[in-house]
């Protein structure tokens, strides 16, 4: 928003019709901050959690670190993950960032 529309919507007024309008805007910016941040948020958050509980034996995972691996045991909060050669490692499911596997499938789709 630009500072002459602030300094407009935020003008004192006079008399009970002022006091409406002020807050009829300011439910107008509360609808608007809800609508276009904190409801998508809300869904991208939904969405990793079920993909990462979704995740299982043999799918292929990147850390939140940048370690790609493949999941070779699967626990309530942990992953144990093979990343190359006979190294594994364990992590947890939260640091998980997002499968592989399933991003090769959405580029394909693209």
């Amino acid at each position: 928003m630009s500072v002459a529309l602030l300094a407009v919507v935020m003008a004192p007024r006079q008399g009970a019709n002022g006091t409406f309008v002020f807050f009829l805007n300011m439910t107008a910016v509360v609808l608007i901050f809800y609508f276009l941040l904190i409801r998508p948020q809300r869904k991208e958050q939904d969405r990793q959690k079920s993909m990462i509980a979704a995740i299982g034996k043999g799918d292929e995972i990147v850390t939140s670190g940048g370690i790609i691996g493949t999941v070779i045991r699967a626990e309530e909060d942990r992953l144990i993950i093979k990343t190359g050669g006979e190294t594994k490692i364990t992590i947890e499911r939260s640091r998980v960032s997002h499968k592989v596997s399933a991003d090769r499938s959405d580029a394909a789709e693209k």
